[in-house]
């Protein structure tokens, strides 16, 4: 998904950036730490991973705030909800967590903002 995507297009301009997040039925239980081992041992991930934040509620993260007050479905609704930050630090798209970064409309659409 978003580690084939990075991988395909980081060369263009792509930045990945993973923010784990626990907002969602106990889904990131794990410390920061054993997210990372997680993601980098089952799915081979190279691009950045925070440490674990809040998405959403009393206690979201300050980027979320802002990334969800830019966009028209403000609250993020389940895990991986991406969001796509143009060169001038301006949310330019939101995908839903349903998106999938293989299909080739994702694709498209990436392919189509790194021409921007």
């Amino acid at each position: 998904g978003l580690e084939k995507l990075y991988r395909g297009y980081k060369d263009q301009g792509l930045v990945v950036l993973g923010f784990p997040a626990n907002n969602f039925n106990g889904q990131e239980p794990g410390t920061d730490a054993e997210i990372l081992e997680f993601c980098t041992g089952k799915y081979d991930v190279t691009f950045p991973m925070f440490s674990k934040i809040s998405v959403k509620g009393e206690d979201i993260h300050p980027l979320y705030k802002w990334l969800t007050s830019q966009t028209e479905n403000r609250e993020i609704e389940w895990n991986f909800a991406k969001f796509v930050i143009g060169p001038k630090g301006d949310v330019i798209h939101r995908f839903g967590s349903r998106d999938n970064p293989s299909s080739d409309a994702f694709r498209a659409k990436i392919e189509e903002l790194l021409k921007r």
